[in-house]
């Protein structure tokens, strides 16, 4: 299998405060459902999909791979 995985490196938060989207190391830009979706697939190095109380997936920063606590903490974009 060919190693494309890319790392995120910037987010897009809606004004609510929630990631709608993500840049990976690529230039590559996912919604947010489309990067959990490939992140179970193992095809974006350093997340994890994790479930949360309202039984939503989301995804969190693998903290042995990003110098920040979760994907909040990362670099914006428009």
């Amino acid at each position: 299998m060919k190693d494309d995985n890319n790392k995120i490196i910037r987010i897009r938060m809606a004004h609510g405060g929630t990631i709608t989207d993500v840049m990976l190391e690529n230039g590559t830009v996912l919604p947010i459902n489309q990067a959990i979706l490939e992140a179970k697939e193992g095809r974006i190095d350093g997340t994890i999909v994790t479930r949360g109380q309202d039984g939503g997936e989301f995804l969190r920063t693998d903290p042995s791979s990003y110098p920040v606590d979760n994907l909040m903490d990362l670099p914006t974009f428009r």
